[in-house]
Formats: structure tokens, C-alpha cells, sequence
């Protein structure tokens, strides 16, 4: 097969999450213990960093292997959805897996792949496992897929585990409750493996964690329990922090400058500073210079997209990936406080969300243009205007973002503001992102 049909043949072959969302959730880890063991292991043949939580994994991993590339470490990355090319998922140093590999991955392990029937996810893990391994990698980032108990991603044993926050999204999966959530999220604890928690978000929340670190003696810092960080300005389109101690009332950084604006990275921030500090606490050699310029070219470095992205200028044009109640609030709150004239939305969603708990975060004053994304998850257009309408938010439909957005900048002042999400996949659809 060549590259394309291989694709092909990962698509149509195994049940892909993004594409028919419950069908192809395949919870536990036997299937990707099975393929990695026909692997060799791979996944024990370098250090590792594993990373969870609701919202803010994805960034958090992708600032984590900048600041390691920039400290001079060969770092593999794997993160999941991709927004553009499968190749997105798995990097070394930002640069994506060769085609080549992919081909021959898939050729070479097509016989276990017919006889074990993994998902998408669990055959891209693995593939990554192996990628890495190839590649001699140093150390390698891994970002959950969901939850993490049961997350194909949850065979390694890594040098420190992260968990970013919790709050209520793939509730059919993880639970109803954000401590059922949060438990899910903690199987990631792995024996005696120093745990960070970026956000202390509520005593019942913290007791899970609490508990599940106890039971297998892990250390556990609460980050935001640890540092406070301040926002004191934006600096040449790069948003400037202080980290302060909170113990002793010291910054540990001070004018730390980030290229990922959005928001909610005054929460994720704290998590990447604890997990330095951990991290050079056990040996590795993690300097405030790697640290400061690993932050300041995290999409340069890794090649992250889509968070808190601006498009264009007058109007200006913002996107965001924030797809549950909790990351939509973070960035229309940020997208309010920077927006000028009529506000304009482009909005899309996938079908098996809680589309009703995020219409609600909408002022019903902005101009709407509603979009599907090119997904067999999304939620058809014409519903979605009728849901939107119960909250009074009118506009046109559109099949696309792409047409959307077109509208939007062309019934725009100079100093309209346009914001563009609701869906990864609807970010992902942006055809000049």
C-alpha cells in the first residue's frame, strides 16, 4: 500500500473515535499491551512524561517537550486529535513521523492488527510507542486520549504523571460526577512516580487524588496549592506572567513570556513549573534559560495549532479549540475581553456533545454564523439553529467554516472582532490555519 491507501486503510479497517464517537471507544489496555509486546516493548525503552485532564493536556504537553527540546533533549510527542495531517500525532523534536514509517508500520503489523482488531487510537499509540523507540528518542511527552485509566496510553510507567484539571465532558464514558471523572483521571498514578496536579479545584476533587496517590505512595504536589501566577501584560503578541512562590512570596520567574495566550494558561502554567522543578529535582538538567525560551516558541518548537490562534486583523479573527463548557467559557471570556465593535461568531459542533450548556455561554447581542464541521460526529446545521434560536442567538447557515467565515469578514467593520470554534473539528476545517 502506499501512503494514502494506508491511511485509507486505517480509517475504514479500525473505528475511528472522532469519526463515529461511542462505537469506536475501545476502554482498556490489553489490545495495546498485546500489539506493543509483538513490538517489543517499545514504550520501556525511553523516559516518559504522561499528561491528563479535561482541558489544557494538549498544551501543557506541547509546552513541556519545548522546554526539553530547547534543554537539548530528543523529544517525542504524542498527542491526539490532529487537526490537519495524521501526522500530527506523533513528533520527534516537532517534526512529524515520516510517511515512510507509517507505511511500513502498518505492513509489517497488518497480520496483528486483522487477528487483535485494536481501535484507531489503540494502533496509533502504538505506532507511536514504536516511532519513538526507532527514533532514540530521550524522553517522550504522552497526552492522554480520555480519561486515563483505561486510556490506550496507560501502559507506560513514566518518570511523573500530570493531570491538568476536571470538568464534565465524554460524561457517557468517565461519569457524571467530577469526582467519577477525576477517578478516571487518577488511574494514571502509577507506584512511587511523582504526580502534579495543575489546579486544586475543589476539597472532593483533591481527596481523589489525594487518596489515589497515598494508596500507591506516590509524591503529589497541588501546583496552583504551590505558585500563583499573575498576568502583568502582553509584550510583542506574547503574553507575560509572573510565577510567584507562594510559601515564600518569591517569583521563580518573573516576566516569563509565553507565545500561547489563551486564558486558561494561567492555570496549565503552574502544572509545567511544578514538573520542571520535579523533573530537575530527580536529575535532569532543566535550566531557567531552557524554561523561558522553551515557553516563549512552544508553536514554533512543536508546532501546536488552534489554541487561543489569532487569523487576521481588521476584523480581527480569533480561533479556539475549546470544545466542552469549561475550556468554551475560558475563551469566550478571553474573546469578551479583547473584542471591539460587533461581535461575531462562526460556530459548529459535533453531535455528542452538552451543545445546550455551551449555547448558554453566547451573547444573545452577537451576529451568528452557524457551520458543521466535516465530520460524521457533526451536528447538522440546520439543528443547530434551532437550538441556538432557544437561546437568541439568530444568524445564517452555513455548510462550512470556511463559507462561515468568508461571510463573517465580509459584513465586518475594521473593528469587528470574530471568534471561530465550538469544535476541534471545526478549527481543524479552517483551511488557512
Amino acid at each position: 500500500m502506499n501512503y494514502q491507501e494506508t491511511l485509507d486503510y486505517l480509517y475504514s479497517r479500525l473505528p475511528v473515535f472522532q469519526n463515529i464517537g461511542a462505537r469506536a471507544f475501545k476502554p482498556g489496555l490489553h489490545t495495546t499491551q498485546e500489539l506493543c509486546k509483538f513490538l517489543g516493548d517499545p514504550q520501556n525503552d525511553y523516559p516518559t512524561l504522561h499528561v491528563a485532564g479535561t482541558n489544557g493536556k494538549g498544551s501543557t504537553s506541547h509546552m513541556l517537550a519545548a522546554i526539553l527540546q530547547q534543554a537539548g533533549y530528543r523529544v517525542g510527542l504524542y498527542t491526539s486529535p490532529h487537526l490537519k495531517d495524521f501526522r500530527e500525532r506523533i513528533k520527534v523534536n516537532g517534526e512529524f513521523v515520516t510517511e515512510d514509517f507509517i507505511m511500513r508500520f502498518i505492513g509489517e503489523n497488518k497480520s496483528n492488527i486483522e487477528r487483535l482488531s485494536p481501535s484507531f487510537f489503540e494502533a496509533t499509540v502504538a505506532m507511536a510507542f514504536s516511532y519513538f523507540s526507532k527514533q532514540s528518542v530521550d524522553v517522550a511527552v504522552i497526552e492522554v486520549g480520555m480519561g486515563g485509566r483505561l486510556d490506550s496510553t496507560n501502559i507506560i510507567t513514566p518518570e511523573l504523571s500530570l493531570i491538568t484539571n476536571i470538568s464534565l465532558d465524554h460524561t457517557q464514558f468517565l461519569g457524571e460526577t467530577l469526582e467519577a471523572i477525576a477517578a478516571e483521571k487518577a488511574g494514571i498514578i502509577k507506584p512511587e512516580v511523582p504526580v502534579i496536579i495543575s489546579e486544586k479545584q475543589s476539597e472532593s476533587i483533591a481527596h481523589v487524588f489525594s487518596a489515589a496517590a497515598e494508596q500507591v505512595n506516590s509524591p503529589l504536589i497541588f501546583a496552583s496549592a504551590a505558585y500563583e501566577v499573575q498576568k502583568t501584560g502582553m509584550e510583542g503578541g506574547l503574553m507575560v506572567v509572573d510565577v510567584i512562590k507562594k510559601e515564600s512570596l518569591k517569583p521563580v520567574y518573573s516576566s516569563l513570556r509565553l507565545d500561547l495566550t489563551g486564558a486558561y494558561q494561567l492555570q496549565n502554567i503552574g502544572g509545567v513549573v511544578a514538573a520542571i522543578e520535579a523533573l530537575n529535582e530527580a536529575g535532569w538538567k532543566l535550566s531557567d534559560t531552557d524554561v523561558r525560551a522553551g515557553l516563549a516558541s512552544v508553536t514554533k518548537l512543536t508546532g501546536l495549532k488552534g489554541r487561543w490562534q489569532k487569523l487576521g486583523e481588521k476584523p480581527d479573527i480569533y480561533c479556539d479549540t475549546g470544545h466542552n463548557t469549561a475550556g468554551l467559557a475560558s475563551a469566550l471570556e478571553q474573546f469578551d475581553s479583547v473584542a471591539s465593535g460587533c461581535q461575531r461568531f462562526v460556530i459548529g459542533f459535533v453531535g455528542d456533545k452538552d451543545i445546550s450548556s455551551m449555547l448558554r455561554l453566547f451573547p444573545s447581542e452577537g451576529v451568528y454564523y452557524f457551520c458543521q464541521p466535516s465530520n460524521m460526529r457533526a451536528l447538522d446545521v440546520t439543528e443547530l439553529m434551532h437550538l441556538a434560536a432557544v437561546y437568541g442567538l439568530k444568524g445564517k447557515a452555513f455548510l462550512n467554516v470556511n463559507d462561515a467565515m468568508e461571510a463573517a469578514v465580509s459584513e465586518s467593520e475594521p473593528d469587528d472582532t470574530i471568534y471561530v470554534g465550538g469544535s476541534t473539528f471545526v478549527v481543524a476545517d479552517i483551511k488557512d490555519l
